[in-house]
């Protein structure tokens, strides 16, 4: 059997935060998912590879031509043909810039550590380790989705979009995101705001007959922090999460800078209105917003089939039950769930993810890579015991949104509300991009 450990640690020692080291990656990857008679298939989405492999019924003859014909996508639900579920795993090489020794994996303990441990290249090693082990299960399609740009802040449409949008999604889907090997049901939503501040120059011997753009951008800052949206909850997260993250200002030494830039990254919570937050940033006098993103917040039924399947597969590869999560950061699981398809985050343990020390826990991989193969195998019981054998986002009930709208619980209280479903509820901390 591989190591999933060995794998990860060869994924790391790629700088994949640079466009060439990433092509060089998904030629590894492909490269190895072929050695073991696996096909790959390639995207290029914006000069950057999107590997595409898949196991099982859903490999069978014609339905390989699924990204150019529809796919398994548009008749999720009420076909009454014997097509089998499909699942996908959905995973991303691409990481945050890194020191140069972040990219050389060392092994501490049960720790491994360097740049993508933990977000995401031991969980990608992990499910490309679970899709060979599966190959010869015949109930269960399994597609492996590995996109490069999920950390990108720069692009309106990522591969993940496309891959959905040529009908790749799948009728569930898991992203390998570190979730501590809980099962990630709800995920904040990205508002970045571009926002140039005015001020008026003058000499810096002088400065109090200039107004300076600098001081006044943290201002405006400290202001965003305290506006209406800053004070809502959920039921699952106390708060949105709000960052400064570039501010740039002045021009020379000897003067007053008269402009600041600033982006701030919101992440806003399920049922808030983006286009309120923007109106109240906007209030703020003497600023202009220049540029947004936005990213769809996340919310899946935990009642869902194959949510609960997925409960069910991890209590047994995890000690102590298994707990649904919101996550504070964004979630590529919107562009499932934009098209109708049930998707979660789920994966391996560990912390730092983005910072210094990044790590995650060897023995997390295993569990992750059991729990994997385990779900998929128990998976066709679980659907037939629900009565949803083809059951997808299109089938009544509806369980999966990637842009709810304001739920009556959300509330501006200074404490969560509490949830009332059995399964512990809690929110985690830690964005991906």
């Amino acid at each position: 059997m591989v190591d999933e450990r060995v794998l990860a640690q060869r994924l790391i020692s790629y700088d994949t935060s640079r466009a060439e080291e990433l092509v060089a990656a998904a030629g590894f990857v492909k490269g190895w998912l072929e050695s073991r008679d696996i096909e790959v298939r390639h995207h290029d989405h914006h000069g950057l590879p999107v590997l595409i492999a898949e196991v099982g019924p859903v490999a069978d003859g014609d339905r390989r031509d699924g990204d150019r014909r529809g796919g398994d996508r548009g008749d999720r639900g009420d076909r009454g043909d014997a097509s089998p579920p499909c699942v996908v795993l959905h995973g991303h090489l691409d990481v945050v810039p890194g020191r140069p020794e972040q990219f050389e994996a060392r092994v501490e303990g049960d720790r491994l550590i360097g740049r993508g441990a933990y977000d995401m290249k031991g969980g990608l090693a992990a499910m490309m380790c679970a899709l060979k082990d599966l190959e010869r299960q015949d109930r269960v399609g399994v597609r492996l989705i590995c996109v490069p740009d999920e950390e990108s802040e720069d692009l309106d449409e990522r591969a993940t979009d496309a891959m959905v949008r040529l009908g790749l999604g799948g009728h569930f889907a898991i992203t390998g995101e570190p979730t501590d090997l809980h099962i990630g049901v709800e995920a904040k939503g990205v508002l970045v705001l571009r926002i140039e501040v005015h001020g008026r120059s003058a000499h810096s011997s002088t400065p109090w007959l200039g107004d300076n753009a600098v001081l006044k951008a943290i201002d405006v800052f400290r202001a965003i922090e305290t506006l209406p949206f800053s004070r809502e909850s959920s039921e699952v997260f106390d708060r949105p999460s709000i960052n400064l993250g570039r501010i740039e200002g002045g021009d020379a030494l000897n003067r007053v800078p008269d402009e600041c830039t600033m982006s701030v990254d919101v992440r806003y919570l399920p049922g808030q209105d983006p286009a309120e937050i923007l109106a109240q940033v906007q209030a703020i006098p003497e600023i202009d917003v220049t540029r947004t993103f936005i990213h769809p917040p996340v919310t899946v039924a935990r009642t869902d089939p194959y949510v609960r399947a997925l409960r069910d597969a991890v209590s047994r590869a995890v000690r102590g039950e298994v707990m649904s999560v919101g996550r504070d950061g964004a979630s590529e699981a919107a562009a499932f769930l934009r098209a109708g398809i049930p998707a979660v985050e789920f994966g391996p343990a560990g912390a730092g993810h983005h910072g210094p020390e990044e790590w995650v826990s060897v023995a997390s991989l295993a569990r992750y890579r059991r729990a994997l193969c385990d779900f998929v195998r128990t998976l066709p019981m679980h659907l037939e015991d629900a009565g949803h054998t083809r059951h997808g986002a299109g089938a009544p009930g509806q369980p999966a949104s990637a842009a709810p709208a304001r739920p009556s619980g959300l509330a501006t209280a200074a404490r969560p509300q509490l949830p009332a479903p059995a399964p512990t509820v809690k929110a985690l901390d830690g964005g991906r991009r």
